[in-house]
C-alpha cells in the first residue's frame, strides 16, 4: 500500500468515503477497499475479514480501486 500512502493522505477520510461510496458500487469491495486503503489493513487481513483467499481479495482490491482512481 506504500506507494499510495500519498494519494491517500491528500483527501480527508470524509472525501475519501464519499468517492468511495459514489464510485464503487460493489458493497463488498467498498468494505475491502475502506479496510485497505483507510484502515490500514493488510491483504491477508482483509481476505479473512471477507473469507475469502489472499489471492481473490487482491483481485476485488484492485478492480475497486483501479475505478476509484479513475475518477480522482
Amino acid at each position: 500500500m506504500g506507494r499510495y500512502t500519498t494519494i491517500i493522505n491528500q483527501k480527508s477520510r470524509d472525501e475519501w468515503m464519499k468517492l468511495i461510496e459514489q464510485w464503487i458500487h460493489s458493497e463488498m469491495d467498498r468494505g475491502m477497499l475502506v479496510m485497505y486503503l483507510l484502515d490500514g489493513k493488510t491483504i491477508e487481513q482483509v481476505a479473512e475479514a471477507f473469507n475469502l483467499s489472499a489471492v481473490q481479495t487482491q483481485v476485488h482490491i484492485a478492480r475497486a480501486r483501479k475505478q476509484l482512481f479513475l475518477h480522482i
